[in-house]
C-alpha cells in the first residue's frame, strides 16, 4: 500500500470529522449522518481495488 493512498484516507477523515462536528453544532444531524456515511463510502471504495491486489497476491504465492 502506497502512502499516498494512507495520507488521502487520512485527509477524506480530517475532512469528515470537521463537516460532522459543524453540522452537528448547528443542529443538523441528520446530514451530519449522512456525511459520515459518505465519508466513509468513499474511503471504502478506495480501499476495495487495494483488497483485490491482496488477494490476487495471495492466490499467485499459493498457487491457486
Amino acid at each position: 500500500m502506497d502512502v499516498d493512498m494512507i495520507f488521502k484516507i487520512a485527509a477524506i477523515g480530517i475532512i469528515v470529522a470537521v463537516l460532522n462536528q459543524l453540522l452537528v453544532r448547528s443542529g443538523r444531524e441528520e446530514q451530519a449522518l449522512l456525511t459520515t456515511l459518505a465519508g466513509l463510502i468513499v474511503a471504502l471504495m478506495m480501499i476495495i481495488g487495494q483488497i483485490d491486489n491482496l488477494f490476487d497476491t495471495i492466490k499467485s504465492v499459493f498457487g491457486l
